[in-house]
């Protein structure tokens, strides 16, 4: 069932944007294209030089939006959204794609988890300890794989130092807490060395209780089992010379976290044919989700258990051989490892061990053109064992060659990238099939700065995307989405045809940034409906043609000095082709204000959105209403003797609105936030 959220009145609303003066500089940051280098880019370009529309989120912008997990610190930009599974697992979705097409990376190493086989799996990325996070498609995107038909996120940090330090000594530290979780949270981060060397370490350590949500929810007050407790560590070290560097980093990550929506009755269930038995009953229910969710909120919520242990190597060395500019290394292994465990019981044990390496060599300019020639290669040893190990162990090999060039010439820039990728899969069963399979995507992209502080930017895109191992031998119960998963052998790769057009102001008393996008999808794989039981779903993986059209975009004005105003908002459109309907939990269209001042010390800002109703929905899927979301945020930049400082709080959904993710597989079950206060304090030295 769905649940309408209170809408604040035409009065309501005009207090709320009365009330949202003070704003800062803070939003200019985030709702702009800040001129920084885009390091997951490949030619390191400046963002102002893209062909795509990319996201840069660093500083104190980034200090404001990070959350818990990466999917929600990352929601807030326009074209993405999150997967949202309760507090502890969530996934970045980019223009309404999720999982293996949307691909996250640590400073250009995949990071290895169990994240893209389902929604409730944490990505093992800690925003806390973030530098830099950057959102980015076109061909810089297409070096890390042609099946980041999403983007690709890339999440920057310090733990392998690039430089020693000047004092001898630095860092941070921050700690923070909220009232909606009433959560306790504190990282540090302290880099040091002197002559050729530099070390490094951080950590993270953060305790949520269960989250509260809006008003009126027939579950209550807060989300049963919505808790989240992480630890992650890290130390590194590195050699540092005159042309470059050479660093090891390990990481450990141990986190504890619920899943709400969990229901054991229909453990049972099993296909017959196209349909779904249950107990004796017969499929074919209303919607995805019913009232029968919260009968079981107040026993014992199942909790994932987790731990990841990642070795990072990372290297560059400038002029390394004669006619190449650059050689860069980023390598990683990881053995990751998390127990799904009901009452004192291990229920589902899933394991990762995987290792990523590329190799990148930037060459000096040949007849104008200046590029990067890179290899890489990466293996995942994946399985499941225990009550819903419903994929088969299985082993999947990549390996890729990839150039990226560009050209300048008067005002234009024209980029092409090129990639092709091998695929195999071994598979542990007796009954199911090896499979391997080959790939080659093509980017072209150009970019036009026809008038001082404006460009216009366009890509076209062809590219491949080859099918994952959950895909092909999924088979089985999976209670956390409530689902019953069939996989597809036949299932082939996808040929995505894209078009993007981007328009840009990046300097000046008006900024902005509008984008338009056409991404047709030859064979889309997704999971589609069969049956359903009482919200519980019979899935099974398909092939159709589909299509994924889109705006989003943002503009900002400086009304004087001290104030700003901004309007940002998104939408995308995804069905399937010849009338075959839509696809499941695409986001709903966003359109928002904001109002953002800086005097002195302080700053703040002043968010108003409104996230529309999804009523564009799958088989066996329910709408979902709008909601109005308020958020404010104010910061104070000081000195703690002769150390930096900075105090700041935010008050998200100010006003307790009841709202619902449609991206989530349990959005009635798990609510989003209600309102919630955050304070926090970071020093630096």
């Amino acid at each position: 069932m769905s649940v309408r959220p209170h809408q604040p009145t035409p009065v309501a609303l005009a207090i709320m944007l009365a009330f949202a003066a003070p704003a800062s500089a803070l939003a200019q940051q985030a709702t702009t294209l800040p001129a920084v280098t885009v390091s997951a880019s490949a030619l390191a370009l400046g963002s102002d030089d893209m062909s795509t529309p990319v996201t840069v989120l660093e500083g104190e912008a980034l200090v404001l939006a990070r959350a818990a997990t990466l999917g929600e610190t990352l929601a807030g930009q326009p074209g993405i959204t999150s997967s949202h599974f309760g507090a502890g697992a969530s996934r970045p979705i980019i223009r309404g794609m999720d999982g293996p097409r949307v691909k996250v990376l640590s400073d250009g190493a995949e990071v290895q988890d169990a994240s893209t086989i389902s929604p409730d799996h944490a990505v093992a990325a800690e925003p806390m300890l973030s530098e830099q996070i950057e959102v980015l498609r076109g061909p810089s995107a297409l070096a890390y794989g042609g099946g980041a038909v999403g983007g690709v996120v890339n999440v920057i940090d310090k733990k392998i130092p690039t430089r020693v330090p000047a004092k001898g000594l630095e860092g941070s530290a921050e700690v923070r807490a909220n009232s909606g979780a009433r959560e306790k949270a504190g990282a540090f981060e302290v880099t040091g060395g002197s002559g050729n060397i530099a070390f490094h370490a951080e950590g993270v350590k953060r305790d949520a209780k269960e989250y509260k949500v809006g008003s009126g929810w027939e579950g209550g007050s807060k989300v049963g089992g919505s808790y989240n407790k992480t630890d992650t560590g890290s130390v590194g070290v590195s050699w540092v010379g005159s042309r470059g560097f050479l660093g090891l980093a390990f990481t450990s990550q141990h986190a504890e976290y619920g899943l709400p929506g969990h229901n054991h009755e229909f453990e049972s269930c099993h296909p017959h044919g196209t349909h779904l038995h249950c107990g004796g009953h017969e499929g074919h229910g209303h919607g995805d989700e019913e009232e029968h969710e919260h009968e079981h909120e107040h026993e014992s919520v199942p909790y994932v258990k987790l731990k990841s242990e990642r070795w990072d190597v990372r290297s560059e060395l400038r002029d390394p051989v004669p006619g190449f500019a650059k050689l860069r290394l980023r390598a990683a292994f990881t053995d990751y490892k998390h127990d799904e465990i009901e009452g004192t019981e291990i229920a589902t044990t899933f394991k990762n061990k995987g290792h990523d390496a590329r190799l990148e060599m930037e060459h000096h300019p040949v007849f104008g053109w200046r590029g990067v020639v890179g290899l890489q290669t990466s293996k995942r040893d994946f399985s499941a064992l225990g009550e819903e190990a419903y994929v088969a162990p299985t082993v999947t090999k990549k390996h890729a060659a990839f150039l990226v060039e560009e050209y300048k010439l008067d005002q234009w820039r024209f980029e092409a990238g090129l990639r092709h990728e091998w695929q195999d899969i071994t598979v542990d069963s007796a009954t199911l099939q090896d499979r391997s399979a080959k790939g080659t995507s093509i980017s072209l992209g150009a970019v036009w700065k026809f008038a001082p502080q404006y460009s216009l930017g366009s890509t076209i895109s062809r590219t491949h995307r080859l099918p994952s191992a959950e895909e092909l031998y999924a088979h089985g119960v999976h209670m956390a989405t409530a689902t019953y998963e069939l996989g597809n052998e036949n299932l082939g790769k996808e040929t995505s045809n894209n078009i993007d057009l981007t328009l840009r102001k990046y300097a000046g008393a008006t900024t902005f940034s509008a984008s338009a996008y056409r991404n047709k999808v030859d064979n889309y794989i997704f999971g589609s409906t069969l049956d359903n039981h009482e919200g519980f779903q019979l899935i099974q993986y398909a092939q159709r043609d589909a299509t994924f059209t889109g705006v989003e975009g943002q503009i900002r004005q400086q009304l004087n000095p001290m104030f700003g105003a901004s309007v940002f908002g998104d939408y995308v459109r995804a069905k399937l082709a010849n009338d075959g309907g839509n696809l499941p939990r695409i986001p709903a269209q966003r359109f928002g204000v904001k109002f953002d001042a800086n005097w002195q010390a302080w700053s703040g800002v002043a968010e108003l959105y409104r996230v529309g109703k999804q009523d564009k929905v799958a088989a066996f899927e329910t709408a979902t209403p709008g909601y109005n979301m308020l958020n404010l945020s104010a910061n104070y930049d000081t000195r703690i003797g002769t150390t930096p400082a900075q105090f700041y709080i935010k008050a998200n959904n100010l006003t307790n609105e009841l709202a619902y993710s449609h991206t989530s597989f349990i959005k009635n079950a798990a609510p989003l936030m209600g309102r919630n206060l955050t304070v926090g304090m970071r020093v630096t030295f």
